[in-house]
């Protein structure tokens, strides 16, 4: 299972990494973050060790979803160095996110 960023982790876990950082900005009652769902639990395994496959759930997580200036879910952002370097917004085929991912590795 993706893990499972907050408030309290995401510092020591995104800013920190030194390999890249997918974030799934997602909430339960949402259809679409449902529906990519599975891509990035998927990924999670295929990226072991390469990468770090985050979700926030913006409901229970504000500060993290502010911090990013989500608005608008799903939103997945690619972070390299503690920066934004791409970002997907809303739904998308899983090889968008895998490309966006590998173009980091």
């Amino acid at each position: 299972m993706a893990l499972e960023i907050t408030d309290g982790n995401y510092k020591e876990i995104v800013l920190k990494s030194e390999v890249p950082v997918m974030l799934d900005f997602w909430a339960a009652w949402c259809g679409p973050c449902r529906m990519i769902a599975p891509f990035v639990e998927e990924m999670h395994k295929e990226f072991e060790g390469k990468a770090v496959i985050g979700k926030v759930d913006v409901d229970a997580n504000p500060e993290v979803a502010t911090t990013y200036g989500i608005r608008n879910i799903p939103t997945v952002l690619f972070i390299s160095n503690g920066q934004v370097a791409d970002k997907q917004v809303g739904a998308c085929p899983k090889a968008t996110l895998v490309n966006k991912l590998n173009a980091l590795l």
